[in-house]
C-alpha cells in the first residue's frame, strides 16, 4: 500500500464515536470511570448508568479504552492518559523499550519513526526532539500525536505508507514493521513471520539515511542480520521480547543481549575455548538474549564455568554466581535421562513441583509432566539436556541468585 487506508474502528466505533472519544465529551465521560478495573456485573450497572446522558457507542468506546489503559499499565506509567487500540497496544513497545532505542540516537538531529502505531516509541524518541511520526493507520497516528504530548513531545504528523514518506533532512530513522492486523500476526509468503514493509525495505533505509534501527522479532534467524549491522536480543525477566537491528552507523558489536528492566548488556570478547565437561555443583541457565546472542561461551568465561555439551546453552561452575545473565541453580542430582529414575529421584526427594527446563531435549515435557505423578510437598527444577551427546537429567533447587 502507498497512500491512506480506510479509517478503521479497532473496537472503538466509527470515525465520528472516535472523534468523540478524543474530543472533549469523551475525555469528560472517560474521567467519570473508576481508575480500577470493573467486573462484568459492575461494567453492565455502569454502561447502563451512563448511557442515560451519553450516546451508547460513546460509552462502549469509553469502557474500550478503559480496559485498555488498566492493561496498559504494565508497559506505560502514564497508560492512564494515554489511548490505545488492542491491536496497536500489543504491538506497541514498552516505555522501558523505547528508552532504550532512544538511548542509541542521542546527538542525532531530525529523526523519523516509521509505522509509529499507537506512539510506543515516540514516548521516549520525541521529548527534546524534532521528530516525523508516519502511519498509514489515521486512528492509530492520532492516537500517536496525543501519547507524545502525555510524555512530554511534540511530532510532526504524517498520514502514508512508511515506503512514501518523505525522508529528506532525517538523520536516524526507527522502523517498526506492522505485525499484526485485527488481532492476527502477519506472515510472509511461505508462513514465515514477516511485517509491513517487509525486512528487507526496512534494511533498505540505511542506503538513505545515516542510522537506522529496526524492531524485528525475537525469532529472527542469524542469516537475516545484514553484514555490518548489530542484533540486540532484548529480554525482561526470563522472556525474550525483541531483536533490534541497528545499521552500521548505530552498531557497536556484531552481537548484544541486553536485559530490562535495568539495562544489562553483553557483548562477545575474546577469549579462550570453553571446556566441556560433566556438571558441577551449580548449573547457570542463560537469558533467553543470551542464548540467541550467541552468547553462552562469553558468559562462561566470565564465571569461570564450563559446558555440558558442545551445542546446549548451559554453563556449569563448582561455586555459585551471581549475574543477571543468568538463572543459579544447585545441582541435586545427574543421572542419565529416564523416566523410571527420574522418578524415583524426584519422589526420594518429596518434590510435588516441578518446573522442566530443556535445551537439546526431544522429550516431552507436558507429557513428561504427567507421567511423573508427583505429590511430594517440595519442589524441584528439572533440567533435560545432552551430556557428551547422550541424554541426561539434572534433578535441581533455585538459588534466586541472578536473573529469575
Amino acid at each position: 500500500m502507498t497512500g491512506p487506508a480506510a479509517v478503521q474502528d479497532h473496537g472503538l466505533g466509527g470515525p465520528e464515536t472516535l472523534d468523540a472519544l478524543l474530543g472533549q465529551a469523551g475525555r469528560a465521560l472517560l474521567a467519570e470511570l473508576p481508575e480500577g478495573p470493573l467486573d462484568d456485573a459492575a461494567a453492565l450497572r455502569l454502561g447502563g448508568a451512563l448511557r442515560r446522558r451519553w450516546p451508547a457507542d460513546l460509552v462502549a468506546a469509553a469502557l474500550t479504552m478503559h480496559d485498555l489503559r488498566l492493561a496498559a499499565r504494565a508497559k506505560f506509567s502514564r497508560a492512564a492518559d494515554m489511548w490505545f487500540t488492542r491491536d496497536g497496544l500489543e504491538q506497541a513497545s514498552s516505555e522501558r523499550m523505547a528508552a532504550l532505542h532512544a538511548r542509541r540516537f542521542e546527538g542525532r538531529g531530525r529523526l523519523a519513526d516509521l509505522c509509529t502505531g499507537i506512539g510506543g516509541d515516540l514516548t521516549a524518541l520525541a521529548p527534546g526532539r524534532d521528530v516525523l511520526a508516519v502511519d498509514l493507520d489515521p486512528v492509530h497516528l492520532r492516537m500517536a500525536v496525543e501519547n507524545a504530548a502525555v510524555n512530554g513531545g511534540a511530532v510532526d504528523p504524517v498520514l502514508a505508507d512508511a515506503r512514501s514518506a518523505d525522508l529528506t533532512g532525517v538523520d536516524g530513522a526507527f522502523v517498526d514493521p506492522a505485525r499484526r492486523a485485527g488481532g492476527r500476526r502477519l506472515r510472509a509468503s511461505g508462513g514465515a513471520p514477516d511485517g509491513t514493509p517487509p525486512l528487507a525495505w526496512c534494511v533498505g533505509l540505511a542506503d538513505r539515511v545515516g542510522a537506522v534501527g529496526v524492531k524485528a522479532a525475537p525469532g529472527l534467524a542469524p542469516d537475516q542480520v545484514p553484514p555490518g549491522w548489530e542484533v540486540e536480543f532484548v529480554a525482561e525477566g526470563r522472556e525474550l521480547k525483541e531483536a533490534a537491528l541497528w545499521s552500521p552507523g548505530l552498531a557497536t558489536a556484531p552481537a548484544r543481549a541486553t536485559l530490562l528492566p535495568r539495562g544489562e548488556t553483553m557483548v562477545a570478547a575474546p577469549g579462550p575455548a570453553v571446556a566441556v565437561a560433566p556438571p558441577g555443583e551449580w548449573l547457570l541457565d542463560p537469558s533467553p538474549a543470551v542464548t540467541r546472542a550467541g552468547l553462552v561461551e562469553d558468559l562462561a568465561r566470565r564465571v569461570g564455568g564450563w559446558k555440558l555439551d558442545e551445542r546446549v546453552a548451559f554453563v556449569s561452575m563448582e561455586a555459585p554466581v551471581a549475574t543477571p545473565f543468568a538463572r543459579t541453580l544447585r545441582v541435586v542430582a545427574s543421572l542419565p535421562w529416564q523416566l523410571k529414575r527420574l522418578r524415583a529421584v524426584l519422589r526420594e526427594r518429596r518434590v510435588g513441583a516441578v518446573e522442566i527446563r530443556k535445551r537439546g531435549s526431544a522429550v516431552d515435557v507436558e507429557a513428561l509432566r504427567r507421567r511423573l505423578r508427583l505429590d511430594g510437598d517440595a519442589a524441584a527444577v528439572v533440567v533435560l539436556t545432552r551430556l557428551d551427546g547422550r541424554p541426561w537429567a539434572l534433578v535441581c533447587e533455585d538459588a534466586h541468585l541472578g536473573a529469575g
